[in-house]
């Protein structure tokens, strides 16, 4: 058996894995679809939630604060922006493969949406996006652990309020007398020192929130699709506000982020031997992809943002593959990027009978 090895371009594929299958057979065939390449634009976005605290009316008499705000509030603002390419099928690239005694087909391996990954082959594994998953948070404080039986007691919120302040001069001045050695019981070692230090700062924080409030950070993250079909300039990709978060396109209250896609007329290139040179009908055979280079350029208003390049099937072209590859004397496997459906590799090798 003579092993002959044909180089094909090499496509990066994307961040999606699709699932092998094998495909749907009909009278003519098997049927399947070559993939369209779809961008999927993740925003990662911190939120940040603001509540005052009890006694925040006190923050500037008792604790010389004095930008406290009375109000709740919630705001947003961009972390970053990660791009990724997936595959879907491109329902304008339908194709039945012939699959019959005449052909060396052995395995026709599709995805869950009926697109070619291989023939006489496994499908390339695609390493999968991991989902965002925000870092676990510290319980919150509760103010009230914190207060003495003298604060509890308190008839009003502006007595409350000044007990409370005493306390915490009182919680730093414990801890300056610490740090300096001075204070009336020292820890033994530096072990005993760092959790009492660590007690009162702990103390501090707590009823600090009475005063200057509670403010929480959370990112999250939201997911854009985009799938690029033509040229275009300046469209408007999504809104976003320092007070809602990404909004609905036409919600004026967010600011515009705008998309700009060029076409490079670039394409990878094909050995012309393993082509069909015989006219196809039909939509009969074996096709892939030959994808087309795209710059997909991202704005922030009038302001550049983020640029990219990278192959989108429907950028190109679908070109059929010659069906001696697969004739009964030859064993030839075939492999597709399931992201732009081109050629990623093609192995053929002469059956000796």
């Amino acid at each position: 058996m003579k092993k002959l090895i044909f180089g094909v371009l090499f496509l990066a594929a994307g961040l999606h894995t699709a699932s092998a299958q094998k495909g749907k057979n009909i009278a003519e065939g098997t049927e399947y679809y070559l993939p369209r390449t779809e961008l999927r634009f993740t925003v990662k976005i911190e939120k940040t939630s603001y509540t005052p605290g009890d006694f925040a009316v006190y923050a500037e008499k008792y604790m010389k604060v004095n930008d406290v705000s009375m109000q709740p509030s919630v705001s947003y603002r961009i972390l970053g922006l990660d791009v990724n390419s997936e595959g879907e099928r491109d329902t304008s690239k339908f194709y039945v493969a012939p699959v019959d005694s005449k052909h060396n087909i052995q395995s026709f391996k599709l995805d869950d949406n009926g697109v070619l990954l291989a023939i006489n082959a496994e499908p390339k594994k695609v390493k999968e996006r991991v989902p965002f998953k925000p870092a676990p948070k510290p319980a919150p404080l509760n103010p009230r652990d914190y207060m003495n039986e003298d604060v509890l007691s308190a008839g009003s919120s502006a007595k409350m309020a000044e007990l409370c302040a005493l306390e915490i001069y009182d919680i730093r001045d414990s801890r300056s007398l610490l740090s300096k050695g001075q204070a009336d019981f020292m820890p033994k070692d530096g072990e005993q020192l760092r959790i009492m230090m660590n007690s009162l700062d702990e103390q501090e924080r707590g009823l600090m929130q009475l005063f200057t409030g509670v403010t929480v950070k959370d990112t999250i993250e939201t997911e854009i699709v985009f799938v690029p079909n033509k040229e275009v300039s300046r469209q408007l990709l999504f809104r976003f506000s320092k007070w809602m978060g990404i909004t609905d396109a036409d919600d004026l209250g967010g600011n515009p982020y705008y998309i700009s896609v060029e076409d490079k007329h670039v394409m990878p290139s094909i050995q012309e031997n393993i082509l069909s040179t015989k006219k196809v009908k039909d939509n009969g055979g074996f096709y892939v992809n030959l994808p087309g280079k795209i710059k997909v350029t991202l704005f922030k208003g009038n302001e550049q943002w983020a640029a990219y390049e990278l192959y989108a099937a429907q950028f190109g072209q679908a070109v059929p593959l010659s069906e001696d590859l697969f004739d009964k004397k030859m064993f030839t496997s075939i492999v597709l990027n399931p992201i732009t459906g081109s050629l990623e590799s093609i192995q053929i090798e002469n059956v000796k009978k």
